[in-house]
Order: structure tokens, then sequence, then C-alpha cells
């Protein structure tokens, strides 16, 4: 890649925030060797591992690259014999452990949906040796100090040295102590010189105290002498701490043989970890940034959406979009200076340099980026007094060399392309550099003040006209650019504003070529037409959000409509089934009169046209009768009801009838109830239980009905000659009445047959609310064709 290109791009900014993010000089080596690649495949390979390190740092928050260590050298080291000191010890236990933690934390859950590849297969390739690093972190407590825990024997040696120090000190508090050394020494304590224990003696008194003098104070007034009654105590420990000393080279040692067996293992973590730490710098990078990884084409073609300069402050600067290499190849950026001309050509630069290092681009998703051969750039001021090359000069040197090596890949930046000399021949040369650039082939993006370049743009097929956009209103320009629409410098008008007089401005027009002054006037009037279609455009959007925000009001509206227009239905359903059911009631209870009227008079026909008649109106109500689910669940929650048993006696609230719990379905919280003939599955919520003990209050009526029952109601009923359906009809109302009756014992007669009858019956019988027992009849009661039954 040129490497001029990679200067006045401000590429090495990029690598400085790169470094920054890095954790570890392992990671930084792999950031100051990073260099844009020409190689597709390398580039897309280094971009989606950008994304997964990104991806993975986004998901977990933070993944704990810190403790990375070089230890290259120490591991060489110690593969050769060395012994390492406790530092170089620590340093590579806690790569061990840095390299064993990342390959648990990257490595595939089932319980979440975790699937990196690149970085997984790193992370995976890392060796980890946690014997080895717990032996060291057991042994070694910091640079300075090794645990008492290394070895049995250091651990005995040094209780043995703590028991000869207390052993020397109570030996010299003894003498210093004593009366008779007390007059000898200069101070009562007890000091230490070279590892030995001394007591301070006056001069004049060294031949009153046998020892060995190993200092004296600087005045010569004090020597420090160790009495000859601990110099053996003395020796015993210098002895100790010799052995403390060769056991602990001994445990380093030890640990440094078991280091230098993974050698090579931790020379391959070492290059593992340092990729890691280059890739999560990436990725915290892109975060930083705000970036996304573009979509890397072959086709030789960029399409920057609301590109940001990765060097600006991202809340302030404004966002561009730019594409290049489809409908044109050169795009020609004219305008005021200060516009952002420069800044935008430098984005584009930085951001081919960005994507073919592996890195995100700050700009929106759907950005396209492609892979260039190499790219040229030539910006800012090169003049050189060394080398005595004014500015035209020196940009034409560079020029020179750009247009030498460009091809059909390349991308090529010009920042004012021919200034520096005489407008007309600068115009021209300009042009005919664009013209050598767009015969190669090349991709190219430059700026510059010159209509002729415009001219060339609007007539040349291959080039594009750009502009920065500038507000004449406040001067100051917007920063945004405008493909398609060449710029105008706007001096007229800004010197206008600025109080220039209008004969000045007037003659300064005059010596404007006319052709100039037509194609600035043309300018001026796309420039307003764009403005007003972009007004135009703005008020079609919020037209066109007001009508779908209006439409999802409406909506809404008819959802509730419809939702309202069903609620009021099912009431309508409701209060008709009601009032129906309330009028077939009572015509229940006429049928019920009329068959008591007839008592044994009425024959089976009549009993079958009757119950015909209550068919007939059920089945009027058919259209009338509400859902099952609004009739048997009550529309306000009840308390709902726990332990039901079967055989427990209920109230199924909406339908106001009561029945006996069949079964229970404690985990569906259901249960089957028997009203009547039918067998119904209802939830806990719709019942109730009946308290059999509650005291019913008999009215003056209501003992005039039981009164009458009592001296018309037979003590047997005969069924014989029925079906079962009407059977079990008949015996349930003969038992209400027989109950009402106040009958103790009553026969049904069933018949023999084929038994159908019999069982169908004892089956009610059994569990009617009326019947207290039930058996067969015996010999002179009716025999097997009767049961008998008593009444509660």
């Amino acid at each position: 890649m040129n490497p001029k290109a990679l200067r006045v791009l401000e590429f090495n900014k990029i690598i400085d925030l790169l470094k920054s993010k890095a954790s570890s000089s392992l990671g930084m080596r792999y950031i100051e060797k990073l260099t844009p690649s020409s190689d597709y495949n390398e580039v897309k390979s280094s971009l989606e591992e950008t994304s997964e390190a990104q991806a993975i740092l986004i998901k977990r928050g933070g993944i704990g690259l810190q403790g990375i260590y070089d230890i290259e050298d120490k591991a060489k080291r110690a593969n050769v014999g060395s012994s390492l000191d406790p530092g170089s010890l620590i340093m590579i236990a806690d790569t061990l452990r840095v390299a064993r933690i990342l390959k648990n934390n990257l490595s595939s859950s089932e319980e979440e949906d975790f699937n990196f590849p690149i970085i997984q297969s790193l992370s995976n390739s890392l060796y980890t040796y946690r014997d080895i690093e717990d032996a060291i972190f057991n042994a070694i407590i910091s640079e300075v100090e090794i645990s008492d825990n290394a070895s049995s024997t250091l651990r005995d040696v040094r209780r043995r040295i703590v028991q000869k120090n207390q052993s020397i000190r109570s030996k010299l508090n003894s003498i210093i102590s004593s009366t008779t050394y007390q007059k000898y020494l200069q101070d009562a304590i007890i000091s230490v010189r070279g590892d030995r224990f001394v007591v301070p003696v006056k001069a004049e008194y060294r031949s009153q105290v046998s020892g060995i003098v190993h200092d004296q104070s600087s005045s010569g007034a004090t020597l420090f002498i160790e009495p000859m009654s601990i110099v053996d105590m003395n020796n015993e420990l210098r002895q100790l701490r010799l052995q403390e000393q060769e056991e602990i080279e001994r445990i380093l040692a030890e640990l440094s043989a078991m280091v230098g067996e993974i050698c090579e293992e931790l020379l391959s973590n070492q290059e593992i970890l340092g990729r890691l730490d280059f890739a999560f710098a990436k990725g915290k990078l892109s975060i930083q940034m705000k970036a996304v990884e573009p979509t890397l084409n072959e086709d030789k073609y960029i399409n920057i959406k609301n590109g940001r300069h990765p060097l600006l402050e991202k809340d302030k600067v404004v966002p561009n979009t730019v594409y290049l290499g489809r409908e044109f190849h050169t795009l020609v950026i004219t305008g005021p200076n200060t516009g952002g001309k420069t800044v935008t050509i430098k984005t584009v630069g930085l951001f081919a340099l960005m994507t073919q290092s592996g890195l995100h681009i700050p700009a929106d998703f759907g950005s396209s980026m492609c892979v260039y051969d190499n790219i040229f750039a030539d910006i800012g001021d090169e003049q050189s007094i060394e080398q005595s090359l004014s500015t035209f000069s020196s940009h034409m040197t560079n020029i020179v060399s750009i247009l030498k090596d460009v091809t059909e890949d390349s991308l090529v930046i010009f920042d004012e392309l021919g200034a520096g000399t005489d407008p007309i021949e600068g115009a021209a040369l300009a042009i005919a550099i664009l013209e050598d650039v767009h015969m190669a082939g090349g991709k190219c993006i430059a700026t510059t003040h010159y209509s002729e370049i415009k001219n060339y743009a609007l007539t040349k097929d291959g080039v594009e006209n750009a502009a920065v956009e500038f507000d004449l209103d406040t001067l100051s320009p917007t920063y945004r650019l405008l493909i398609g629409v060449p710029g105008k410098s706007n001096a007229f008008e800004i010197s206008q504003k600025l109080g220039l007089s209008d004969y000045v401005i007037t003659r300064a027009k005059e010596f404007i070529n006319t052709d100039n002054i037509a194609l600035e006037d043309v300018l001026q009037n796309v420039e307003k037409n764009r403005i007003k279609a972009i007004e135009e455009r703005e008020e079609a959007e919020k037209l066109k959000l007001e009508i779908e925000r209006l439409k999802n009001e409406y909506d809404e509206k008819i959802s509730k409509i419809t939702t309202q227009k069903e609620k009021i239905m099912e009431q309508a359903r409701q209060e008709a089934f009601r009032v129906t059911r309330q009028a077939k009631e009572e015509v229940d209870n006429i049928i019920k009169e009329l068959r008591a009227l007839e008592e044994e008079k009425a024959s089976k026909e009549k009993n079958q046209q009757i119950e015909a008649l209550r068919k007939e109106l059920s089945s009027s109500m058919g259209s009338l009768q509400p859902t099952v689910k609004s009739m048997i669940v009550p529309k306000v929650a009840n308390k709902e009801i726990k332990d039901l048993k079967a055989g427990e006696e209920v109230k199924v609230i909406t339908l106001n009838q009561q029945g006996t719990v069949v079964s229970v379905d404690k985990n569906k919280k259901e249960a089957v109830v028997q009203i009547g003939i039918m067998k119904m599955n209802l939830p806990f919520k719709s019942l109730k239980r009946i308290k059999k003990d509650v005291k019913t209050t008999v009215t003056k009526s209501t003992r005039n009905i039981i009164k009458s029952k009592s001296g018309r109601v037979k003590s047997e009923v005969d069924l014989r000659g029925m079906n079962l359906e009407e059977a079990i009809m008949e015996v349930e109302k003969y038992l209400d009445d027989a109950y009402v009756a106040g009958l103790e014992s009553v026969t049904v007669i069933h018949g023999i047959g084929t038994g159908v009858l019999k069982s169908g019956l004892q089956d009610i019988l059994k569990r009617n609310r009326h019947v207290k027992s039930q058996r067969g009849g015996q010999y002179g009661e009716g025999g097997a064709g009767v049961t008998i039954v008593t009444l509660k």
C-alpha cells in the first residue's frame, strides 16, 4: 500500500486508537504490524473476525484479557534448563490462567446461542495446564516471597528458624537484663549485623565482654559484639537460613523444569493470545466508534451510507453518503473553502484503508466497500524548502508517481487538483490528469474550484459532479455532500452579504466569461430547484406518515367496534335465552301438574306427546342459546373450590342447577358433574358446594302442596313398556313427588325383560338425591321384576 497515502490520510491515528484498546504487549505487536491488505479473502476473514469480537463484547460485556504477559524469553530459558525467578513464574502462571479462562468463556454453550467460529477456533487451540498453574500459585506468594506450602521441608526449616530466633533472643534478653552487663552496654537492646544477633557495648568495656566484634558506631564509642555464648546459636541459625535458601532454589528449579516441558505449548498460547487481544481491540474500537462491518463486494464500487470521519467528534461531525464505481468512476467535488470537501475525500480514503485492514467503519448498515490493489492520495501542502520545490512542483511530483502506478483496481484521491499555478493551465492539467486516471480504469475522487472541470464532469461519461452545501443566509457551510450537483463558489453572494458595494460586484461580473456567468446561473437555478424538491419530498413524507397514523387509528376503531358488537350480540343471546328458559320452566311446571291430575289415567301416548312438545320447545331455544362457555363459566370470578371429591353435591352457578360430582381432575381443575340424566365436564370456578345443613323454610303454600301430594301419590310406579329414557324421566318425577309426599319406601316396577331397563334404572337410583338405599324385590313383593327404594 502506498506509504504516502497512509500518512496523508492519517491512518497512523487510527492505529493509535487501536493501540489504546489492546490489553497486552502481545496484541500491541499485531497492531503495530497492521497494514491494509489487497487480498479479498484475507480482508473478508479479518472483517468477520472483528464482527465476532464486537458481538462477543456486546453479548458478554467483557472478555477478561487482563493478565497476559510476554513470556517468550522466560519459557525459552526454562526450556534450556535455567531456573526462573518467582516473578517470572507468576507471569507464566497468570498467562496460563487467562488462557484457561478464555477457553472456557469462549466455548460453545447449549444454553445460549453462542457460535463464533473464527474466535472460537483460536480459543479452542489454547493449551491449559491447571496443575502447573496451581503449583506455581501454591508455591509463590509474590515476586519476593515463597509460600510455606511450597514443600514440607521448607515449612519445617522455617519453623526451626523461628524457634532458633526465639532461643537467641531469649538468651540475649537475659544478658542485657542482668546487672552484671548493664553497665557495659550502651543501650539495653538487641541488634542485628550481617544476619548475626549482637548487643551494643561501650568501647571502654570491650575487654569485659567476651565475643566477636561485628561493627562499631560512626563515633567509635559503641561496639556491636556478638557474645560468645550465642556464637554457636547464630551459626546454627545461619545454617538453617542456608538450608531455607537451598530449598527455595530447589522449588524454583522444579517449577522451572515443569514450565520448560511445555515451552512449545506456551509459545503457541502466546501467539494465539496476541491474536485474540488484537481481535478484541478491533471489536472495542468498533463499539467506541459505533461502527459497522461493511458489505464486501468484488465489483470495485463503494457505497458509504451516512459515513462519519472517525477522527472527528461523532456528536459534531455531519454524516455524508458517498458512492463511486457504478454509474461513474470519477467524482469531482466543488464548493467554497471550509465547506468540508477535504474531510469528505479523506473519509472515503480512510474508510478504504480501514476496511482493507479488517476494521469496521463508522457508517450506517448497508454500506458497501471493495478491496483496491492500491490507494493513492495527493492531499495538503507539500511544499519543501530543502528540496527547492514549490507547492505546485511538489504536488506534480507526487501526481507523476501516482499516474505511473495507477491500475483499474486502484483508488486515487486528489485535493485541489491543479492548484498552485496559472488557473487556465492548472484547469487544463487537472482535466488531463483526471482523463488519464479515467482511461487507466482507476476510481478517482477529486476536489477543485475550476469551472472548466465542472464542465468536463457535465459532459464526460463516467464522471460526476458533486458539491458541498453552503447556506447563504448564515454564510456558513452545512458540510452536506450533494452528488449530481456541481458546486458554486458563491463569491459574489458572500461578498455582497459582507457589505461589498453592488457596483464593484457588477464590474467584477463584467470581467468573467459570459459562458461562466450562464453556467453559474444554471447552477443557482438547479440548487433552488433541488432545495424545493427536498422540501416537497419532506412534506410528502410528513403527509404519508399522517395518513399511516390515521389508517392505524381507523383500524383500531374498527377492531374495537367489532369487539363491542360481539359483546352486545352475546349479551342479547343470553337475555333471550334467559327469558325463553323461564318460559320453558313454567311450561314444565304446567306439564307436571297435568300429569299429576291425570294420575294413572295418563296414557303412554299422551306422555310421549307432552314430551315431544317439550323437545320442540327446547329445540326452538337453540338459536338463542349463548356459547357453552358463557353459560357455564360465570362472568364474575368466584372463589375456586378446593379439595372437591366424588359424591359431593354441587350447584352449577350459571345454570342454577344442582348435581352430583362423579369424578375430579385436580390437574385440569375440572369435575364431571351428573345433572339429571346429563353428565357435564365443568371447571371448578363454575361450581359451588351445597351446604347440607342449611335449614329450609317451608311456606304455607308449600305445606298445602305437600298435603295434596301425600294424598295422591301411590307407593309404586309402573314403568313396564317404556324405553329407558322415558322410564328415567318418569321415575325421577315420581321420586320427587314421593319425597314431597313423605313416603318412606316405594316400589319401582320395571319387569324382567332383557334387563336393560332394570340396570339403567338402578344406576339412576344410585345417584338420585332422594334415594337412601335400594334392593331387589323379594318373594311376594314382585321378585326380580321390581326394585324396592327407601327414601331419605
